[in-house]
């Protein structure tokens, strides 16, 4: 019963993550070529704080990844996408783009330079960088998240690199237990 719940794990994982794994790429225009799909939006991959999510969905936690970076800097798309969020939300500019692989990133805080509903490409810039993340005190960082449907990945497993969490698949017998 314990391999069947391992290995159900297991295969939910690589369902969710496989999709999202690349190779860890360099940054494009304005911060370099690329030759993968997803590049940094800030340049370096740097993070100040790492993905750390709850262990239950309405706990707090860190649902993404700070990035250092300073401020006024372009903040580029890390994917190709749709627009789905531009603009003010709870006092800070956010930018959320869905891609075509079911995924959607958000990037904050953000002078958005794009609105809902423009097609970006991966590296096209959607904003400028601004200071004041809570996160990051005393430091300037952009905070990028990453979700597929409800469920929150570690942005960092588009660079080939984070943390895999390893859930029962919904509506398994086996989720409950």
């Amino acid at each position: 019963m314990i391999i069947s719940l391992i290995t159900a794990s297991l295969l939910a994982a690589a369902a969710i993550v496989t999709p999202t794994l690349a190779r860890a790429e360099q940054p494009t225009a304005p911060h370099g070529p690329a030759t993968g799909p997803w590049r940094s939006p800030v340049g370096g991959l740097d993070p100040l704080t790492r993905f750390d999510p709850p262990p239950e969905p309405w706990r707090s936690g860190h649902r993404g990844v700070d990035l250092a970076a300073s401020t006024d800097l372009p903040v580029t798309a890390a994917g190709a996408g749709t627009v789905l969020f531009a603009g003010d939300l709870a006092g800070r500019g956010v930018v959320s783009i869905v891609h075509a692989n079911g995924l959607r990133t958000t990037y904050e805080p953000v002078e958005p330079l794009v609105a809902a509903g423009d097609t970006v490409t991966a590296g096209q810039t959607i904003g400028h960088l601004l200071p004041g993340h809570d996160s990051c005190p005393g430091q300037i960082c952009l905070h990028l998240g990453l979700k597929r449907g409800p469920l929150y990945l570690d942005p960092m497993l588009l660079f080939g690199t984070g943390k895999v969490r390893l859930l029962p698949r919904p509506g398994r017998p086996e989720a409950g237990r």
